[in-house]
């Protein structure tokens, strides 16, 4: 009975912290980083299969934060980054 009443009253679940959160949960507070060059590529070996990888410059990132992505879904998502001479065989 007391956890019923204290909902109610005062505490974080409150109608005035409810009301916040309703707000705060409709605003996009997302964005997303835009790839800014390939620096890299390798491909694994696998038992049976071979997997392509590349490492990529984001917008927001320094050389030292680029991180290594499926290049087949680096292609498809970002094709402009991909040209003959930019990436070696």
């Amino acid at each position: 009975m007391k956890g019923v009443m204290r909902f109610g009253k005062k505490g974080k679940l409150s109608p005035r912290y409810v009301v916040l959160y309703k707000l705060l949960k409709k605003d996009s507070l997302t964005y997303e980083d835009v790839p800014v060059e390939i620096l890299d590529h390798q491909v694994r070996r696998l038992r049976n299969k071979e997997v392509a990888s590349v490492t990529v410059l984001w917008r927001s990132q320094t050389v030292e934060g680029a991180t290594w992505e499926a290049e087949a879904a680096m292609k498809a998502k970002y094709p402009h980054l991909f040209h003959s001479e930019s990436i070696p065989a």
